[in-house]
Formats: C-alpha cells, sequence, structure tokens
C-alpha cells in the first residue's frame, strides 16, 4: 500500500491511520515532490498532508471551478492537486514570493502534466490581487501563507469569489493555540480573529474541519 501522510493533530493515531488508509494515496509525481522538498528545502513540514491535497482535488472537481487562486505555493503540493481538480481547462493562478521554492513547483506542474494551467506569480500576494482586473472572479480559492496577512487575503478574494464558490483557509487550529487565551503571539492573534469574524460574517457558510492543522471552509453566499 502507498505511504500516506496526514498533518492531522486532532484525530487519535489510530483513526487518522484508517482514514488515510481508506482514502486516496499520492501517485508517483507526488510521492517524488515530497522527497524533493525534504532534499531541498528544510520546511517540509509546510506541506499538506494527502489527506489535504485529495480534499482540495475533491472540491475542485466536485464545485466544477475553472478559475482558481492560491496565495502560498511552497513547492507546489497544493497547487499541484488544485490543478488537477480544475481539469485541462481549468487556470490556476499562484501567488508566492520564492523563486527558489516554486522553482520545484514548476519542475512538478510540468512532471505532472499540468503546467499549463498554471500562471505564477512571484510577488506579494496582496499587491498580485490588487493589480488584477475589478471584475476578475475565481471560483476556488486557497490560502496558506503568513498567517498574519490572513484576514487581509479574506477582504480582498471574499468580493472575488462566484455565488456560490469556496474559500479554504489552511492552519487554523494553529495547533490548538486558538484554544489558549495566554497565547498573544501574533500569528495565534490573527488566527483566532479571522476565525470569530469569518463565523459571525452573514456573506458565508463556513465549517471548520479538524483536518491537518486545520482547514476552513467558506461557501460565498
Amino acid at each position: 500500500m502507498t505511504q500516506r501522510r496526514s498533518r492531522s493533530q486532532f484525530i487519535e493515531p489510530p483513526i487518522a491511520d484508517y482514514a488515510l488508509d481508506h482514502s486516496s494515496g499520492p501517485d508517483a509525481v507526488q510521492l517524488e515532490l515530497q522527497r524533493v522538498t525534504a532534499d531541498r528545502t528544510d520546511r517540509a513540514g509546510m506541506q499538506i498532508g494527502d489527506d489535504q491535497a485529495v480534499l482540495l482535488e475533491i472540491l475542485a472537481r466536485a464545485t466544477g471551478a475553472r478559475r482558481a487562486v492560491e496565495i502560498g505555493t511552497f513547492t507546489g503540493y497544493s497547487s499541484l492537486a488544485l490543478a488537477r481538480g480544475l481539469g485541462p481547462d481549468g487556470r490556476l493562478l499562484c501567488c508566492d514570493v520564492s523563486e527558489e521554492w516554486t522553482a520545484i513547483a514548476k519542475e512538478h506542474w510540468e512532471k505532472a502534466g499540468v503546467a499549463d494551467r498554471v500562471e505564477l506569480r512571484l510577488g506579494p500576494a496582496l499587491d498580485t490581487l490588487r493589480s488584477l482586473p475589478a471584475d476578475e472572479a475565481f471560483d476556488l480559492a486557497f490560502v496558506d501563507a503568513d498567517k498574519t496577512g490572513y484576514a487581509d487575503y479574506y477582504d480582498e478574494l471574499l468580493p472575488r469569489l462566484r455565488p456560490g464558490g469556496l474559500l479554504l483557509i489552511d492552519n487554523t487550529l494553529w495547533s490548538g493555540a486558538v484554544l489558549d487565551e495566554k497565547d498573544v503571539t501574533e500569528d495565534t492573534v490573527a488566527i483566532r480573529a479571522l476565525n470569530d469574524r469569518i463565523a459571525a460574517d452573514p456573506r458565508v457558510r463556513v465549517v471548520l474541519l479538524p483536518i491537518g492543522d486545520g482547514v476552513t471552509v467558506v461557501q460565498r453566499l
């Protein structure tokens, strides 16, 4: 059986293992991307888990998404999943600041046959989003970047989602630190505030899933 990786911190290990064993696993390109990321960076822990990748792919495909945006690409594991879910006619805009890390992503988009679906823009993601035409809309968005920037990304992305479109935000449980009121570090405060804000936002329906380090799924009404 193909080895699978989960980033789950909130599910008992036997249940997490069982769930992974009964979920689709990574293919050869994804496994190679995992290995290369571990060999060429010291941040392999930033990759989403295999279960999260399958979730992204399924949601992109099930919603019929054709235009998507990703904030925080790293070495391309999540973008590869999204591009596959979008299909040959889909287009994914990836925003990141690292030429070194995204070079790995580009190699593996090519190997997976999805490079023609992906546009990479290097630079601050807010600048990229604000430079887009006012009427440019997305069916799906995924955010996995600097946590103190999450609120600004939410502000920029939600109005650009079509009605019924999805915005997925990673790390929204932040290793459980969101429950620790004594934790007033910048990242924790930013995530906690955003979680509260989204839960009270009348423009959306939202579910926070305890998968990985917490994945919030927001649907624009």
